[in-house]
């Protein structure tokens, strides 16, 4: 059993919208063990629609379209795929009735009649109703395969997924095939040098067993992945691997698992009973963020201070005038007081602090864009480190992030 996703939408293919979707629904089939077999996102065009069709109906059982089922003149998919069946389409009135109602519910008198042709759903097809928008999903059997055709808009598509489509698939299309995945998260070690380390052990995997590598900046997302018809032993299998390459590189390791090294440590942080606070200038309150996206974050951070200015770093966190004067703001004296100043006035037990110049100006020929300073403040001692990153700014900002987080990692360990 396999799957194919199709994304519609000029906008994905322009850059203006990225396409979640898919992703999104690649992951909900793993948990079925029906692996996606192909992504392809094609534009608005009636010809495009009925050519992915047809390819996809030649690699996968399953073929799940996402886009184009909304009122206006470029929603053409089903008018595309009613083509594509050779049927036609029909309207229905529960349908026609739930999209009256909402627009009676939002309060509106008049409803376009462009809107009144969301009822019409192929004839060869069984409605999915949507409870959440005028737009409803449609399923389709033919020649053997299952197609979905569902809303783009996510929160939708989510809901029919949910709702109707995958609780069909898991009755009707069962698989004899079972697909484990397990993960495990490293940080402080390049993707070469991971790989070099673990080369006997890929060399020995058994075929049914693969080891992927997903980088990050700053840290490789490992993916084992077991293929096979006794779950059992499969994830026994694929477990022990794992457990070889957590062994191997034991010191690089953050988690055993599929969440974030700030899942990680704001879990980390909650067992063990100790807070955190930040202090950030060329970072512009980026780690707080990533931290406190987190749920349960609340639980061990305290605060945070983006402290752009020297005056501010003065104010607020009570570096020295005398440090910024002899050293300058990007200086590892300076971010040692900022890290400890964030600590006094946010009471806590660690503390992270930042300052660089991220780009793509203000550099001097003994501190060039992209040098960076970061301390982290502990309960027994701060430590301080000078980085030299290249000329992206954005990228400047993320790796200060990661090396931030990973410093306060290996401090607290």
């Amino acid at each position: 059993m396999k799957a194919e996703i199709i994304t519609i939408g000029d906008e994905l293919l322009n850059g203006q919208v990225v396409d979640t979707n898919s992703a999104w629904i690649a992951q909900r089939m793993g948990e079925l063990h029906i692996p996606v077999v192909h992504i392809t996102s094609i534009s608005d065009k009636a010809y495009a629609i009925k050519k992915a069709l047809q390819q996809a109906e030649e690699r996968a059982d399953v073929i799940i379209m996402t886009g184009g089922l909304g009122p206006t003149r470029d929603d053409i998919t089903k008018a595309a795929v009613a083509d594509y069946f050779g049927t036609t389409l029909v309207r229905n009135e529960a349908v026609l009735a739930h999209v009256q109602e909402i627009f009676h519910r939002s309060g509106r008198k008049h409803m376009p009649a462009m809107n009144i042709g969301q009822a019409d759903v192929l004839a060869n097809a069984t409605v999915l109703f949507n409870d959440f928008g005028t737009a409803p999903g449609m399923a389709v059997g033919h020649n053997g395969k299952y197609f979905a055709f569902l809303p783009g808009v996510p929160f939708e598509m989510k809901f029919l997924m949910d709702n109707r489509v995958l609780p069909m698939l898991r009755d009707t299309y069962k698989s004899d095939v079972f697909i484990y995945n397990t993960y495990l998260m490293t940080v402080g070690i390049g993707e070469s040098h991971l790989a070099e380390q673990l080369a006997d052990i890929e060399d020995t995997l058994p075929s049914f067993i693969s080891l992927a590598y997903l980088p990050r900046i700053g840290m490789v997302r490992l993916r084992f992945t077991g293929e096979g018809t006794d779950m059992e032993a499969l994830t026994s299998l694929t477990n022990s691997v794992k457990e070889q390459v957590v062994e191997r590189v034991k010191d690089h390791v953050v988690s055993v698992d599929n969440r974030s090294f700030e899942e990680v440590l704001v879990q980390t942080f909650t067992d063990t009973g100790v807070t955190l606070s930040t202090a950030e200038s060329c970072t512009g309150g980026s780690i707080s963020a990533r931290i406190t996206a987190v749920p349960g974050a609340s639980q061990m951070f305290q605060g945070a201070a983006v402290v752009y200015s020297n005056r501010a770093k003065i104010d607020v966190l009570g570096v020295l005038p005398d440090t910024l004067t002899q050293y300058g703001a990007v200086s590892e004296p300076t971010v040692k007081e900022m890290a400890e100043g964030a600590r006094r006035v946010f009471g806590t037990d660690y503390a992270i602090a930042t300052s660089g110049i991220a780009g793509p100006g203000g550099g001097t020929e003994t501190k060039p864009v992209g040098t960076v300073c970061i301390a982290v403040a502990g309960k027994s001692e701060t430590r301080t480190q000078t980085f030299h990153f290249k000329n992206d700014r954005a990228i400047n900002i993320e790796r200060t992030v990661v090396a931030g987080l990973t410093m306060l990692w290996d401090i607290l360990k």
